[in-house]
């Protein structure tokens, strides 16, 4: 379960790339497909809110069930992903208004983006250099055979980086194949 979980990190490092290359085409006012944007929001919003942070909160609530933990780390987790949600929740009512031939002021809008990509990052880096290995060390075999079990009904299959790209991620899945451009 955690190799999925860091796979699915490596996969959306993809996107927060592709999303920093987006912001500094924006800063030099060069032209950029907002469409890509709002793909990549989708994306985080489907995959990550509904799929990869509920495993992971699934792993870190048995965790913390079963083993001594103590100060800020038993709540840092939950308060990250209700952040990345809301975060991605106005980012994208964000890109639908400039879709929409909406005034957005170009400060605001790479502010929110910086923003989001900077809350991102930080959440990945504090999974990866804290919580994974505390998953690592603490849980034992069992325990990965019983999360896994508890998991089994839940999966779905990765609608951008799984053996399918689903209709509403073609362009996006192009897009990352090839060398970033806007």
């Amino acid at each position: 379960m955690l190799s999925s979980l860091r796979q699915d990190h490596l996969n959306i490092t993809k996107l927060l790339q592709l999303l920093k290359y987006k912001l500094v085409a924006i800063r030099g006012e060069q032209p950029i497909s907002y469409f890509l944007i709002r793909d990549v929001v989708d994306y985080l919003r489907e995959v990550s809110d509904k799929y990869h942070h509920p495993k992971e909160d699934l792993i870190y609530d048995y965790y913390l069930k079963y083993r001594v933990v103590e100060g800020e780390v038993a709540s840092r987790l939950h308060e990250e992903h209700a952040r990345l949600l809301e975060a991605g929740t106005e980012l994208k009512e964000m890109v639908e208004m400039i879709l929409l031939d909406a005034v957005i002021p170009l400060d605001q809008f790479t502010a929110r983006l910086e923003q989001f990509i900077a809350l991102q990052e930080a959440h990945m880096n504090y999974e990866e250099g804290t919580i994974f290995p505390q998953l690592r060390d603490s849980l034992t075999e069992d325990d990965w055979r019983h999360l896994e079990q508890l998991w089994q009904n839940r999966a779905i299959t990765d609608p951008l980086f799984g053996a399918e790209v689903s209709q509403h991620f073609q362009a996006l899945s192009r897009q990352l194949s090839l060398p970033l451009s806007s």
